[in-house]
């Protein structure tokens, strides 16, 4: 028949477009299989719609069939451990090697170190002179040069001039080398005088007034002195006097402390009332040696100087026999200022003792010769140092060799 009667076929399907965002998802894997994560689908050309034609039946486009990704490999997991910085060993420090004891020097060594400047300015000048070489008047005027610069003072070094020629007469003596020796001889002379130790026997208590200029070293020496009282197994009492410098009197409080002696002060009040009420308490409990501190003073000052005197006059009140040494404090650094010094208050205490410090720190040694030939007041202590036993007995000859060797 013809062929318009035919039956239709019945057209396929066209194939189902790909929805990119939407891809189609693969079928579940068994149980048994690993899961894979779904491959990335490529995008598909977009597909025209074609017309439906009678005869002409279009082709089926190739499905696009998902490519099963390979299972991922399992990575085992990587554990870090925190580990905690260990602090580095310090270095251990090395023994420092001790610095042995040094030897303990005697007294005249010290007192040769403590003289080193006056010592080294009197040398070098004398070297020359004692090199050898006839002795004349033209030596002469350079010794007296020399003895000048070392402070000696004007009378000193005439009379010790005066002596040594006489020595050098004497003895017919020819050459400056032999004229080292005539002059240490003279020198001991002048000073030898000055050598009288300080004896407290005799008196119970042992009343003991110093007086000085403020600076020289008062206070500081009476703590000294009260040390070596105790070494000579004598009980001590301080009296702190000083009430005119604000710190004296803790001053003098702290040396009490140190050397364990009783202190009497008062928080104020004047000198003469310190020194009173300590003679009596001294009395009262026994004390061999008392020492009475005073207000430092310039020679100048007329008004100090007679409040001084009052202090004197009222340790008398307390002990009739007493003040049994009044003593003053020098500082070599003044030189022949110290021979003033000297002058002033032995015109108005009668000084009986004196102490000389500060040798360590001065080139003007010669000063005592100074003080020897002008007023002839033993010279009981002196200091070459900080320490609290570097004031000891004066002893000449320990002095002139420590001041040419």
């Amino acid at each position: 028949m013809f062929s318009f009667f035919r039956k239709k076929k019945p057209a396929e399907a066209a194939p189902e477009q790909l929805d990119v965002a939407n891809p189609p998802v693969a079928a579940e894997p068994p149980a048994t299989a690993e899961v894979a994560a779904p491959a990335p689908v490529a995008e598909a050309p977009r597909a025209e719609p074609q017309p439906v034609v009678d005869a002409v039946v279009a082709p089926a486009a190739p499905t696009v069939e998902a490519i099963e990704a390979p299972p991922p490999v399992a990575v085992p997991a990587v554990e870090v451990a925190v580990v905690a910085p260990q602090p580095q060993p310090q270095p251990q420090p090395q023994p420092q090697p001790q610095p042995q004891d040094k030897p303990k020097l005697s007294w005249a060594e010290r007192l040769k170190a403590g003289l080193a400047k006056t010592r080294d300015k009197l040398g070098k000048n004398l070297a020359g002179l004692f090199g050898g070489g006839k002795i004349d008047e033209a030596l002469y005027e350079e010794l007296e040069t020399v003895l000048l610069t070392a402070d000696m003072g004007v009378n000193a070094t005439t009379h010790l001039l005066d002596d040594v020629r006489e020595r050098v007469s004497l003895r017919g003596l020819k050459d400056s080398l032999e004229l080292k020796g005539a002059l240490k001889d003279s020198l001991n002379a002048l000073i030898g005088p000055l050598e009288v130790p300080l004896s407290v026997e005799g008196h119970k208590p042992f009343i003991l007034m110093v007086a000085g200029v403020n600076g020289a070293g008062k206070t500081t020496s009476i703590g000294k002195l009260a040390k070596y009282f105790q070494l000579q197994g004598k009980s001590v009492l301080l009296a702190a006097g000083d009430t005119f410098r604000a710190a004296a009197r803790e001053q003098l409080v702290v040396w009490g402390e140190r050397n364990g002696v009783q202190v009497i002060a008062q928080d104020s009040g004047d000198a003469a009332a310190v020194a009173f009420d300590a003679v009596n308490a001294a009395k009262a409990r026994g004390v061999d040696v008392v020492i009475v501190d005073t207000a430092g003073r310039l020679p100048t000052q007329l008004h100090l100087m007679e409040e001084i005197r009052k202090v004197k006059r009222v340790v008398q009140k307390a002990d009739p026999t007493g003040p049994h040494e009044i003593m003053l404090v020098l500082d070599a650094n003044t030189g022949q200022n110290a021979l003033s010094q000297v002058k002033a208050f032995d015109d108005a205490l009668d000084l009986t003792g004196l102490v000389l410090t500060k040798l360590d720190g001065t080139a003007k040694g010669g000063v005592i010769a100074a003080i020897a030939r002008e007023r002839s007041i033993p010279l009981r202590f002196v200091g070459v140092g900080e320490s609290i036993d570097d004031l000891r007995p004066f002893v000449a000859k320990d002095y002139v060799d420590a001041l040419f060797d």
